[in-house]
C-alpha cells in the first residue's frame, strides 16, 4: 500500500499562500485528500494537507529540499510525515492504571497508529499489564534525593528509543524544566478537572468541596508551568449534590480516558499545531 504524506505549515498569513502550496503539490503531480486551514486573531495561517502518495513526483528524500525553497520565501515552519511510518510513543505512569490501560486496548485494536517501545513507572505494580502486551517495562522508582538521577535515566531511556512522543498517563511526579524543553510539543498530560479550573493536586475533592456541577478533564502538551500548557482536548461529566467524593472520581476517570485517547490519536495524526499557549487542532 502506497504511503500518504502529512504536511502541516504555519506561518504569518499572506494572500496566496493556499494557492501558492496547492501550486507545489500540482506541479509535482500530487493529488491532495485533504485539507485544513485556519487564521488565528494575531493574523497567523495554520494548514495541514494530507498528500496522496501513490503518483506524487517527489520521493521522501527529494521532498524537503523541493519544499525548502518556498517554505522560505513565505516564512513558514513546516513538517512533514507518512502514513506508513508510525510514531514512536513512550507511556510514563505511576499507580493509576486506567488510563494506561484505555491507551494499551485501543493501541491493540488498531484505534492507534503508533510503536510503543516501552513504559516507564516509578512503581512496579503495572508491570504484568504492559507486559501481557509484549510492551517492556521499566520501574524506575524516584525519591526527592533521587529525582535527578531517575529522570536522567528516563529522558536516555526515550532517546535510546528513538521516540517521538511521550504521554503522561496519570505520571504522578513533576517533570523538570530540562525534561519538558526536551520533548516540547511532544509531551502530552491528562489533568482530572475542567482547566483551569483546580489546578494541582487533589481537583476531585476541590470541586466537591466547591459544589460543582460539572466535572471534566484536561489533556495538554506540558510546559514550565503546572497544568498550564496548551490544551489540546477537554471534556466533562456532569454531577449533582448527592455524588460524593468516590462518585466524581469514578465519574472523572471515565472522562479522563477518553480525553487522553483522542488527544493522543489526533497528535499521532498531525492534527495540532501550536500556536503560543493555544492549539490549532484540525478534526
Amino acid at each position: 500500500m502506497s504511503s500518504n504524506l502529512r504536511l502541516t505549515v504555519s506561518c504569518p498569513d499572506r494572500k496566496g499562500l493556499i494557492s501558492a502550496l496547492s501550486s507545489f503539490i500540482s506541479m509535482h503531480d500530487g493529488n491532495i485528500l485533504s485539507a485544513d486551514q485556519y487564521v488565528s486573531d494575531e493574523a497567523t495561517f495554520f494548514m495541514r494537507l494530507e498528500i496522496e502518495g501513490e503518483g506524487f513526483g517527489l520521493s521522501r528524500d527529494e521532498f524537503a529540499g523541493a519544499f525548502r525553497p518556498l517554505a522560505r520565501r513565505h516564512g513558514m515552519d513546516w513538517h512533514v510525515s507518512h502514513t506508513d511510518t508510525p510514531k514512536k510513543m513512550a507511556i510514563l505512569v505511576s499507580r493509576y492504571d486506567h488510563c494506561l490501560t484505555d491507551l494499551l486496548w485501543r493501541w491493540d485494536a488498531g484505534e492507534l497508529d503508533a510503536e510503543i517501545p516501552l513504559v516507564v513507572s516509578n512503581h512496579p505494580d503495572l508491570a504484568p499489564r504492559v507486559e501481557a502486551h509484549g510492551i517492556p517495562f521499566h520501574h524506575l522508582p524516584v525519591t526527592k534525593e533521587t529525582k535527578a538521577e531517575q529522570e536522567s535515566r528516563v529522558l536516555d531511556l526515550l532517546s535510546e528509543n528513538e521516540v517521538d512522543l511521550v504521554v503522561l498517563a496519570r505520571y504522578m511526579q513533576i517533570l523538570t524544566p530540562k525534561f519538558v524543553d526536551a520533548y516540547r510539543d511532544r509531551l502530552i498530560n491528562i489533568h482530572h478537572s475542567f482547566l483551569p479550573a483546580f489546578a494541582g493536586a487533589d481537583p476531585y475533592r476541590r470541586a466537591h468541596e466547591r459544589g460543582v456541577k460539572t466535572i471534566g478533564a484536561t489533556a495538554h502538551y506540558v510546559s514550565e508551568e503546572l497544568d498550564a500548557g496548551p490544551i489540546i482536548h477537554q471534556d466533562v461529566a456532569h454531577v449533582s449534590h448527592r455524588d460524593t467524593v468516590d462518585d466524581l472520581v469514578r465519574l472523572g476517570r471515565e472522562v479522563e480516558r477518553r480525553v487522553l485517547a483522542r488527544s493522543v490519536r489526533l497528535h499521532l495524526e498531525d492534527r495540532i499545531l501550536v500556536d503560543g499557549n493555544r492549539t490549532v487542532v484540525f478534526e
